[in-house]
């Protein structure tokens, strides 16, 4: 039997390839499908079916775009009241191909329409090998309970504890787990970096499946949730109704300076200067008021979570070849307005007489020097997560987690975000840090556009914080999180 996980590190995503005698079956697709249609190919593999462990809320599916280039059929939850050609799935159905069996468990709880897969290779054994968990169960962790507009967070966690007692608990300990995320991912608060694993392994490490009755696992999953992005929601209708091809989207227009600079000053105020290169190439000059997502790391998820799916975005790359990247990654979480790149980049910009913004990059040293020698004049702004923060934080600094300072896109959004701002001071100089500097110079680009006049990115974050053995409040150290 061919089996194989495909991991998309920018969404944290996991999906999945089977195949036997000549039939495979994809399982949680990305949007852009043609790697296992050329996969399939290289394997001699006719792909027949698709499933879908849920209607995903964190990205968007390729799965109505395989299915029509390649015939297949959707198989999904009953539950998820899909509204694309489909085979809805119950508690029992069973898929046969080759010398593969696929037995499909109906288990709510992240979703209500949440399956796993039990997976048999005859050649092995006629018991199953491997359960694919789709969100229902991670490497060290369970999915989110809170996606859901017709059930409470409570609700689905009852419902999630007994999918996982009642049918996954009683797997025998040997069935490997493969899920369909891993850390970083926002499906999960403590998702292990680890691609697989076993039910054992699972029963003795993940928190969530320690001994402990049904009103405790209920408060110990709906305690401290981290926010859901405003755009899952979206991404899970688009994938209820399926999304369309990424090869039916126009290509990227090339803009000019005066052409962005007409967008930017247009009266709707919908256009949005996306800035994906890197944080030290952004600090040293920028189109004023781009908001910086560098290309490497969860680029697409914090879009999605900050900018929302609907501004009009130009972006801003290291060169014309990184374009076509930048939009796929968007599309992948629903982002589909890119309105265009601006032709020559920052360089660009400037030679056409118009001026950059900046922001100074400063390392941990010169920073706690700096602290030392002007005492309360400088703020120190932590955007890293509750989790982390608890774990060891820079003395007398502000929190402001990074999801929180989303571009406000109504009255009461713009009231949430001056309140959640109003005890740092606009005029005072501004050291921004998260774990890594992957999200601090995020950061830094939407507070200057909210109207902070001397932001600073600091390099290496906590992490190089800690190892300077610069002063630290609370425990040393935090989780890890992805930036």
């Amino acid at each position: 039997m061919y089996f194989e996980q495909f991991y998309l590190a920018c969404l944290a995503h996991a999906s999945y390839m089977l195949g036997s005698e000549g039939i495979a079956v994809v399982v949680d697709p990305q949007r852009d499908v043609d790697l296992y249609i050329d996969e399939a190919a290289r394997q001699r593999l006719r792909i027949a079916h698709v499933v879908e462990t849920h209607l995903h809320a964190d990205f968007v599916s390729g799965h109505r775009d395989l299915a029509v280039r390649t015939g297949a059929t959707i198989h999904i939850g009953g539950r998820a009241r899909a509204e694309f050609p489909h085979h809805g799935v119950h508690d029992g159905y069973e898929i046969s191909f080759g010398r593969c069996r696929l037995r499909f468990l109906e288990t709510p709880g992240h979703t209500p329409e949440s399956l796993c897969v039990l997976v048999t290779d005859l050649d092995r054994s006629p018991e199953p090998w491997a359960v694919l968990t789709g969100d229902t169960l991670f490497i060290g962790d369970v999915g989110r309970p809170d996606l859901s507009r017709e059930f409470t967070p409570q609700q689905l966690a009852g419902m999630l504890y007994d999918s996982l007692h009642e049918k996954l608990l009683r797997l025998p300990d040997s069935v490997e787990v493969f899920p369909a995320h891993g850390a970083g991912s926002l499906c999960g608060r403590n998702i292990s970096p680890e691609r697989r694993s076993t039910i054992g392994a699972e029963r003795a490490r993940n928190y969530a499946l320690r001994p402990m009755n049904r009103d405790e696992f209920i408060r110990l999953i709906t305690t401290d949730l981290p926010p859901r992005p405003g755009y899952f929601a979206l991404d899970a209708e688009i994938n209820r109704t399926g999304a369309e091809p990424l090869a039916a989207m126009p290509p990227v227009p090339a803009l000019s300076p005066e052409q962005v600079g007409r967008l930017l000053s247009a009266r709707d105020g919908h256009a949005i200067v996306l800035d994906t290169r890197s944080a030290v190439l952004f600090g040293a000059g920028h189109v004023p008021g781009s908001i910086h997502i560098a290309l490497a790391g969860q680029y697409a998820s914090w879009a999605g979570t900050l900018l929302g799916l609907t501004s009009a975005v130009v972006l801003v790359t290291d060169d014309a070849e990184q374009v076509e990247e930048a939009r796929t990654r968007l599309a992948r979480v629903g982002i589909e307005t890119v309105a265009g790149y601006l032709d020559g980049g920052v360089l660009a910009w400037e030679r056409s007489g118009r001026k950059l913004g900046q922001v100074p990059q400063v390392s941990v040293a010169d920073l706690g020097r700096e602290l030392r020698a002007r005492p309360g004049e400088i703020q120190v702004l932590d955007v890293r997560t509750d989790v982390e923060r608890r774990g060891g934080h820079i003395t007398q600094s502000f929190h402001k987690p990074l999801d929180q300072l989303a571009l406000a896109s109504d009255d009461a959004s713009r009231q949430r975000l001056a309140a959640l701002l109003g005890d740092l001071d606009p005029a005072a100089p501004t050291a921004v840090h998260c774990k890594s500097g992957y999200r601090s110079s995020i950061a830094t680009s939407l507070l200057a556009r909210y109207g902070f006049e001397n932001v600073m990115n600091v390099l290496g974050g906590f992490d190089a914080w800690v190892a300077q053995d610069l002063p630290v409040a609370g425990a040393p150290g935090a989780p890890v999180c992805s930036g």
